[in-house]
Parts: C-alpha cells; sequence; structure tokens
C-alpha cells in the first residue's frame, strides 16, 4: 500500500473553481444537422456535394415539371399549350398522355365494358390476403378492409359493373370485414379459394373449370384417408395421384358435361388481351405464391443427407441461376409447344407464370438456405430430445426460425421477380414499360412523346415495390424476439 496523501499529490486541486454559465444546449434540427450531416470533415463534404448534385438536377428539370399540361388531345396540343403560355422556347411534360390512356397502363386491351371483373379480382384479392399478411393487428385489417371496400365498391360502379356483381362484391367485402372482427382465422378458407376465383374472374369462360380442378385435391385427400390405415406410404403416393389422373383425364369432360347441365359461364377474355399492370400484377402475385413454397422445399432438398434428392435440388438450383431469365422466357414462349402432344394448347401466360416462378424458386432456395445455416446447430438438437421427427421439427422449430431470418432476402427476390415480369415484353405480351408505351406511341396523336410514360410507370413500380419493402420491416419488427 502507498502511503501517498491526497494532500501531496501535485495535480489534486485544493481550491474550488469559480461558477460557470453551462454550455449552449443543442436540441431540434441543430442537433440533428450536425449528428447526420456535418459530424466531420468528410461527412461535410459529402453533404455539401449531394447537396450540388440535388441542386443540378432542380434547376435543370424543375421548369419541365413545373410547366406541365394534364389537359389535351395530343401532343402536339400540348406543345401549343405550354409556347402559349410560358413563352415560344419553353419545355414541360405533356401528363395529359396518362390522362387519356390510363387504361391502357392500367387494363392492356381488356375489354373496356369488364373492366370491373379485374377491379373485383383484385379488391378482393386483399381480402385473401388478410389473414395471411395482417392477422395480428386488428387496427391494420380494419384499415385494410375499409379502404378496399371503400375503393372497390366506388371503381365497379364508375366502370359499370352489373347490379347482381356489385352486390356480389359488397357482400363478400362487408362479410369478410365482420369475420375478421371474429375470427379472422376463418378467411383463410377465402384464401384458399381465392386463386381459382381469380383466374375465373379474370379469365372469364365456365366456372364448372376452375371447380372441378377444386375436385382433385379433395379425391386427393379422400384416397389418403382410405388408404392410410394400410400404409402411409401409399397413402401419400395415392394423395399424389389421384388428383393428377382426374387433372388429366376427366376434370376438361366433367366441366364441360355440368356446363351443358347447368351453364355457370361469363364472357371469355383472351390472354393476348392482357396489358399494363394487370398483367404485371397477376404475374408477380402468381410467382409470388408459388415460388416461397417450392423455395422452401428446394433448400431442405438441398441440405438434405440423401444423396440423390441432394443432387437432383443442386442441379436444379445451379441451372436455373446461372441461365438468365429471358431464356427461359424464349423456351416458355418458343420451345414449350414442341415438347407438348400436337394440337395442345398451353396459355403463353401461363407458360409465363411456370417459368417466372422456377427462376424465382431458385433464388428463394438460396436465401432461405442461408436463414437454415444461420440456425445454431442447437436448436436441431434440441428439436431431436424432444423427439420430434424431421418434419415436425422442421415445421415446429427450425423454419420458423430461418424464415424469420430470411424476410429481408425474400422480400428482396419477390421485388426482383415484380420488376422482372417487364421482361414479357420480349415474348410478344404487353407490359406496362415498354410494350405498353410504344402501343400509345403508335398512335399519330402521341407520336414523339418518351419521358413521361417511362416515368409513370417507374413511380408506380416504386411505390408497390416500396409498400412490399416496409412491410418486410415491419414483419421484422413484429417478430422480434431477441430482447422479450
Amino acid at each position: 500500500m502507498s502511503d501517498t496523501h491526497a494532500q501531496t499529490v501535485p495535480f489534486v486541486r485544493d481550491t474550488m473553481l469559480p461558477p460557470a454559465t453551462p454550455p449552449a444546449a443543442q436540441s431540434g434540427a441543430v442537433l440533428w444537422l450536425r449528428t447526420n450531416l456535418f459530424s466531420g470533415p468528410v461527412n461535410t463534404v459529402l453533404t455539401l456535394l449531394g447537396l450540388a448534385i440535388v441542386w443540378f438536377l432542380v434547376s435543370h428539370f424543375w421548369d419541365w415539371f413545373a410547366h406541365s399540361v394534364w389537359n389535351a388531345g395530343s401532343l402536339s396540343e400540348c406543345r401549343q399549350i405550354i409556347a402559349e403560355t410560358w413563352g415560344e422556347g419553353a419545355r414541360g411534360a405533356c401528363w395529359a398522355v396518362i390522362r387519356e390512356r390510363w387504361n391502357q397502363y392500367v387494363y392492356g386491351f381488356y375489354p373496356v365494358e369488364l373492366y370491373w371483373r379485374p377491379t373485383m379480382a383484385f379488391g378482393l384479392l386483399f381480402v385473401a390476403l388478410v389473414p395471411v399478411l395482417f392477422s395480428e393487428s386488428i387496427r391494420i385489417r380494419r384499415i385494410v378492409l375499409g379502404l378496399t371496400i371503400v375503393l372497390t365498391l366506388w371503381l365497379m360502379a364508375a366502370l359499370g359493373a352489373p347490379a347482381a356483381w356489385l352486390a356480389f362484391a359488397a357482400v363478400v367485402l362487408i362479410g369478410a370485414l365482420a369475420i375478421s372482427e371474429r375470427n379472422v382465422a376463418w378467411l383463410l378458407v377465402f384464401s384458399i379459394l381465392y386463386p381459382l376465383m381469380g383466374v375465373w374472374f379474370l379469365w372469364g369462360g365456365s366456372a364448372w373449370g376452375p371447380v372441378m380442378v377444386l375436385v382433385g385435391p379433395i379425391l386427393g385427400w379422400l384416397a389418403w384417408r382410405l388408404l392410410g390405415r394400410l400404409s402411409g406410404l401409399v397413402a401419400t403416393v395415392a394423395a399424389l395421384i389421384v388428383p393428377l389422373v382426374w387433372w388429366i383425364g376427366f376434370a376438361g369432360g366433367a366441366a364441360r358435361d355440368a356446363e351443358n347441365l347447368v351453364s355457370l359461364a361469363i364472357p371469355a377474355v383472351a390472354s393476348d388481351r392482357f396489358g399494363g399492370f394487370l398483367l404485371s400484377i397477376t404475374i408477380g402475385i402468381a410467382g409470388i405464391a408459388m415460388s416461397l413454397p417450392l423455395g422452401i422445399v428446394l433448400a431442405l432438398a438441398r441440405r438434405s443427407d440423401m444423396f440423390l434428392v441432394k443432387s437432383l435440388a443442386v442441379i436444379f438450383i445451379e441451372f436455373i441461376r446461372g441461365v438468365p431469365l429471358i431464356a427461359l422466357l424464349f423456351v416458355a414462349s418458343l420451345l414449350l409447344n414442341y415438347f407438348l402432344p400436337p394440337g395442345t394448347t398451353f396459355d403463353i401466360i401461363l407458360r409465363v407464370i411456370i417459368m417466372v416462378t422456377l427462376f424465382s424458386a431458385a433464388y428463394m432456395a438460396e436465401v432461405i438456405r442461408g436463414g437454415l445455416a444461420a440456425l445454431p446447430k442447437g436448436q436441431y438438437e434440441a428439436a431431436d430430445s424432444l423427439g420430434l421427427d424431421y418434419w415436425k421439427a422442421q415445421r415446429l422449430i427450425v423454419l420458423p426460425q430461418a424464415l424469420k431470418i430470411s424476410i429481408p432476402g425474400i422480400v428482396s427476390t419477390f421485388i426482383g421477380m415484380f420488376k422482372d415480369t417487364t421482361l414479357v415484353t420480349f415474348v410478344g405480351l404487353y407490359d406496362p414499360l415498354k410494350s405498353m408505351s410504344d402501343a400509345v406511341r403508335a398512335s399519330t396523336s402521341w407520336k414523339g412523346i418518351y419521358w413521361e410514360p417511362y416515368i409513370f410507370v417507374g413511380f408506380i413500380f416504386f411505390l408497390i415495390c416500396f409498400g412490399m419493402s416496409r412491410y418486410s420491416m415491419y414483419l421484422e419488427r413484429r417478430l422480434a424476439r431477441d430482447h422479450r
């Protein structure tokens, strides 16, 4: 122990300092600016450089936006209005093309008198999504369903929907709101049935076709229940084979016979009439709904201990990831018919959906495999210690945690796939970005217009993708269990 006394230490003050005024407090905007924009020399230089770039863009393009014209019948009329209002040599955006041709950007070449059908289909889509995406928050469910009811019914009425279909949509939407107040899980039945309903609303034709498609899983379930007492393997194989046999051999004839007895048909719309955001959203939603479960299966197969299963999964994933999507779309458009029996018709949109789904599922599998690899080994050992078999362990312990970790990558894959739907222009479909803009410019009234269609379509894509991104952030916060 040192016997040094405090009074003998030279740097110990033995007198009190005179009182001083407190330092200037920093809060609000000043503190935020110093912390985020001017915290150091490098940050200050980057901030000033960013401000210079923003000023350059605003100074060069502000007049183009400020001189916008919304009411005109042609590009020449737009230019005349700009010259008369702001003088010769002035420039301005001609948004009148969007005002005049919005229906083509939204519905493509879908029959005008049937615009209410895809509007109703996408309104009911939110009813199907509510129990899947917003099951935990009654406030968000009320907001989503309330806005859906108002907008869907208003748009259907404005688009001339028949009174019977308007009443049908009102009953379903208001009924969904009432059911969600009691037990949102009951809406999962509608979520399961919606894909068949959506296909019927969009493409039309006989309702007996979707009904007979639904009969297939019912027959498969009956086969599984009847053969389950004999052998679990036999029952599983029968549950898979029976629906395929029904769909391939009997569903079409049964649907035609039922239609002859009781007609449930609405006007049919060919796939070549689809276009714009109707086409992109249809392909995007179908691809998202099917690529996630397929990606999960591929990720589990790639991590399997069975050599054949693992090898097939690796070959499929690496092949799909190594081939551009546009090549797969050309295969779907041009080559697939050569492998089908003569006289077989395979809808072009269905072919595109299959290829987009396979392409997205390969990337989804790697994202989910990363989530599975990130789990500690102790989670797998804990499942084994509880006596769970493989599928129960995956369903109850492993996959919930792996999918939570993989949310950012999963949503990024969804966003990329939705943006890639614009590539369908190369197989003869009218995407909203290029083909629809070319179709609008083909008119002599709008020949020569360029930037406005691209900016409008890009803005709509941004809104949809930004919404998906914000939902993923909400989902991450809701599933966070780290500090609870």
